[in-house]
């Protein structure tokens, strides 16, 4: 089964095809956005075809924009000329480049950007219940359009005159996991002369989203207070560029009736799950990059390579468990005094890496075959089973993933000829 996502501008002049939305950041290196761009010049008027790749961070709200003020910043920008068609040397075509440019012919265009490593991920905030317009976050866009110049602030490009798709720049978690964080403390009082002794500790230091994870908490009380309660607190921490600013969210909070009585030892094993179903209404929660339609989850941690230079990264995202013992006996302030032993992990949270990735994409690569349509997505089976009543047959099947409205819709069809096959987008 193959995958290609498709775009038109709104002359018709313009398609564009890329054969996946979601690009591996590997750390050391990140995957090539390779697509191809099919132009018609008959209405070009001597302008030039170009295709850019822009990441870009969005932070304040697009209806302010109107008022002179812009709230988008460009972290970097690449981009070609399509047509006519440069001498400049372009690399050795994909098998998906070769598929689409069998059924575009002459008009199609291969394009190949590499992106470096020290941008960032996809990062999208969450907007809160009343914001409307794009969310604050990082986004990649591959846009082809048509211009006299590539980059003329000037020139004025219409949107009919476009073609973009958002794309994704992703990490999974690393095959090799590290050994889980320990931390300990130790809470001296003013009314006690002996201390308390808190120690939080991981299994590992990873985990995936949505996998409970379980917090180690051991506790020697030596001191004369009694440990009331145990809290834990699950947060994320985003570092933004347009300025210094590091601001914390709370993700999970729960509190645990277990006590510690004065000279006394305990230890458990406590389970949370930290779950964004249980924080849609949190403005600026940092969520995974989010493509129309879909859903996505908690932001994953940044992962760097040793001395990059951190300026550069729109979105910083790292976690932490934070446990809490709230002892007897405070002051006259009570919780809010310093008199509580705190202890703080660090926590990596990822999505896992698809089992086999390379080999399926390889495999679809070989085995897929890819029809025009004016959907955005086009998904051809070519071994699928069907039956109906008496009847079961083998038959290839056309599903068409409809991106445009604010659902996800399919359409499935028995395919018998393939060749020379038009497709019009179905109206729901």
């Amino acid at each position: 089964m193959a995958k290609i996502y498709k775009k038109s501008s709104g002359d018709g002049t313009l398609a564009l095809y890329l054969g996946k939305r979601d690009f591996v950041d590997h750390v050391e290196s990140v995957e090539a956005i390779d697509g191809v761009l099919k132009v018609d010049p008959a209405d070009l008027n001597g302008r030039k075809v170009w295709v850019s790749v822009t990441c870009a961070f969005r932070y304040g709200r697009e209806d302010l924009d109107v008022i002179g003020l812009s709230f988008r910043k460009d972290i970097w920008m690449q981009y070609m000329q399509i047509y006519p068609t440069t001498c400049e040397p372009k690399p050795a075509n994909t098998v998906m480049q070769n598929a689409i440019l069998k059924k575009s012919g002459e008009q199609g265009y291969p394009f190949t950007f590499c992106l470096p490593t020290n941008l960032p991920c996809s990062v999208t905030l969450q907007p809160g219940p009343e914001d409307s317009g794009k969310p604050c976050g990082v986004d990649f866009e591959v846009k082809g359009y048509i211009a006299y110049e590539a980059d003329n602030p000037d020139e004025i490009i219409e949107k009919r005159n476009t073609a973009r798709l958002i794309i994704r720049k992703i990490q999974y978690a690393p095959n090799l996991l590290a050994a889980g964080p320990k931390v300990d403390v130790s809470r001296h009082f003013i009314t006690s002369n002996r201390p308390v002794y808190l120690e939080a500790s991981l299994e590992q230091e990873l985990y995936y989203h949505g996998d409970p994870i379980p917090v180690n908490v051991k506790v020697n009380n030596e001191s004369n207070k009694v440990v009331k309660k145990i809290k834990i607190i699950y947060q994320t921490t985003d570092v933004v560029l347009y300025s210094a600013d590091k601001y914390t969210k709370c993700v999970l909070s729960e509190e645990f009736g277990d006590q510690v009585n004065a000279m006394d030892t305990f230890e458990k094993e406590y389970r949370v799950t930290p779950l964004l179903a249980n924080n849609r209404e949190k403005r600026g929660l940092a969520l995974d990059g989010k493509l129309k339609d879909e859903d996505t989850n908690l932001a994953s941690s940044t992962i760097i390579r040793a001395g990059m230079d951190k300026d550069i990264l729109g979105i910083l995202v790292s976690y932490k468990i934070r446990v809490t013992l709230t002892m007897s006996g405070g002051s006259l302030l009570g919780s809010l005094t310093s008199s509580d032993a705190i202890a703080e992990i660090p926590l990596v949270l990822m999505s896992p890496k698809p089992a086999d990735s390379g080999n399926i994409e390889s495999k679809r690569e070989q085995e897929g075959e890819m029809h025009e349509s004016k959907s955005e997505v086009i998904v051809i089976v070519k071994h699928c089973s069907t039956a109906h009543g008496a009847h079961n047959q083998m038959c290839p099947l056309l599903l068409t993933h409809h991106l445009s409205g604010g659902m996800v819709l399919w359409s499935v069809a028995p395919q018998r000829h393939l060749d020379g096959l038009e497709l019009e987008p179905t109206t729901f």
